[in-house]
């Protein structure tokens, strides 16, 4: 009923901008068709309305549709629909509470007794996440962060070849070029030699991998699954909710996650983003169990079967050098917005520092409030920032909240060696995140998204290390700097800001 009603409307904007174009049609029909598409767009708003969204969403929804009608109801069809990821991922949610019961319960009571030496703050932390997410804190896993493609894939690809059981893999984006198929041989062998093996690609995210790759790779026995797979983009709502994690998991002992999908530009082969500036991380121990689930699950969604055998749950134990870790899942399928409540909860507690690292800022009011008031209270808040783009909406977006951080005190950063696409966030030097979400309302609201929090692990060094060398290549943004700008260009930032709630 509802989907028919809208593309009832779509057809009568169109009508109405064929009108327009050729000038078609006489006055009274010209009349009539402005009058239906006006109730069109007043209908659609209302429903919009209706459904008890963040007022800011609302509104920018409700002026998108009066200022041009036609390319907003467009964008509201792409982007803005919320019924059908209610109905689709409600499911998805109920089916996602039966791999809980396969979750180590002793692991859970081991980490209650160690928590209590950690601060109040940090175990209001890790009990947020712990409920919002349902995955335990491992105190028992060894990480340690690669830097950068070359890194990473070298490590990935060797991890792979030793493969003996099982290899799991989840990316947002997947290429067909020298690493992607580097990547794809070592499936395909291993598939071949019995080892069970299964490829997840997002089906928007990924829309370029050709049908030939897949092919080689189902004929070699690989198990391929799209994600959120859309036929008509222009008429579906799952166009928007996208799959943005990139897991790897290797006979159930060892992960991957973090800020890389898989493809030359990552390892910094592409001359139109040249250095690419990222951050992954390898797992071992405990807290490969939630890695894994949280890729059960998304297979569970996509295939309908279910997979939480001890052949999958059982990783090796190692022995681990102090610290907690807790994997975090979020996305359409979580009551709450599990990475925005995190990132307020993180950035909230902080006494001492704010670090973070995003290629993409477009934050929530409560975000960008937590940001001042931290700043304005003597918390040593910086941001690093991309110097260029990717997408410039979101980067002229970004532009527009600098200033108001400026002015609370908050340090920003363009980093110029190359494009910054890492995704961290670092408090008093002891606590971090890292992973898939960047701080943007995407993240925080619509796709599905993958995070490690570190709690007094060698990994948050690490990462504080890194963040203090990634300065050294990046020029602070002051005050000034706006004051030259051109006002078309922060007429731009302002009018890419409306958008915010909807990017």
């Amino acid at each position: 009923m509802r989907r028919g009603l809208q593309i009832g409307l779509f057809v009568i904007m169109l009508m109405t901008l064929g009108y327009y174009v050729n000038d078609a049609f006489g006055r009274s029909i010209a009349t009539t068709l402005s009058i239906m598409t006006t109730l069109a767009v007043v209908t659609l708003a209302i429903m919009i309305f209706m459904e008890n969204r963040h007022p800011s969403s609302t509104v920018a929804w409700i002026l998108i549709l009066a200022l041009v009608p036609v390319v907003g109801f467009i964008f509201y069809l792409l982007f803005g629909q919320n019924y059908r990821k209610r109905r689709s991922y409600n499911r998805k949610a109920k089916r996602n509470k039966q791999a809980y019961a396969f979750i180590d319960n002793d692991a859970l009571v081991r980490g209650e007794q160690i928590l209590d030496t950690y601060t109040e703050d940090e175990r209001m932390l890790l009990r947020l996440t712990s409920q919002m997410s349902k995955s335990p804190i491992s105190f028992g896993s060894e990480t340690r962060i690669l830097t950068n493609g070359e890194e990473t894939f070298t490590e990935l690809l060797a991890e792979l070849k030793k493969a003996r059981h099982h290899i799991h893999m989840e990316y947002y984006i997947y290429r067909d070029d020298e690493i992607g198929r580097s990547i794809k041989h070592i499936l395909m062998e291993k598939a071949l030699s019995g080892v069970e093996v299964r490829f997840m690609y997002d089906a928007v995210g990924s829309m370029q991998l050709p049908k030939s790759f897949l092919h080689d790779l189902r004929a070699a026995g690989v198990e391929v699954q799209a994600f959120g797979a859309v036929k008509f983009p222009l008429l579906s709502s799952r166009v928007n909710y996208r799959n943005h994690r990139k897991i790897v998991i290797v006979d159930g002992d060892v992960g991957f996650m973090g800020g890389l999908n898989v493809g030359d530009e990552y390892l910094s082969r592409n001359k139109t983003y040249g250095f690419w500036r990222d951050t992954h991380m390898i797992v071992r121990g405990e807290a490969v169990q939630s890695l894994q689930i949280i890729f059960l699950q998304d297979w569970s969604h996509v295939t309908g079967s279910t997979l939480y055998g001890a052949q999958y749950l059982l990783p090796q134990p190692v022995e681990a050098t102090g610290g907690a870790v807790q994997i975090i899942a979020s996305g359409p399928d979580h009551e709450f917005s599990t990475m925005k409540n995190v990132f307020f909860s993180m950035l909230t507690s902080a006494k001492r520092s704010i670090w973070i690292a995003t290629p993409y800022f477009i934050p929530d009011d409560d975000i960008f409030t937590a940001l001042k008031v931290a700043s304005l209270s003597g918390v040593d808040v910086r941001l690093l920032f991309p110097a260029k783009p990717d997408k410039w909406l979101p980067f002229l977006a970004s532009h527009s909240y600098f200033p108001s951080l400026i002015n609370a005190g908050v340090r920003i950063y363009e980093y110029e060696k190359g494009f910054l696409h890492s995704k961290i966030i670092i408090i008093d030097g002891e606590v971090a995140t890292i992973g898939t979400a960047n701080m943007d309302m995407r993240s925080f609201h619509l796709n599905f998204e993958v995070n490690a929090l570190l709690v007094h692990t060698e990994s948050v060094n690490c990462l504080r290390d890194d963040f203090e060398r990634d300065l050294q290549y990046a020029t602070r943004i002051r005050e000034e700097n706006f004051a030259r700008k051109r006002t078309i260009t922060r007429f731009l930032e302002s009018l890419a800001r409306l958008f915010s709630p909807l990017l």
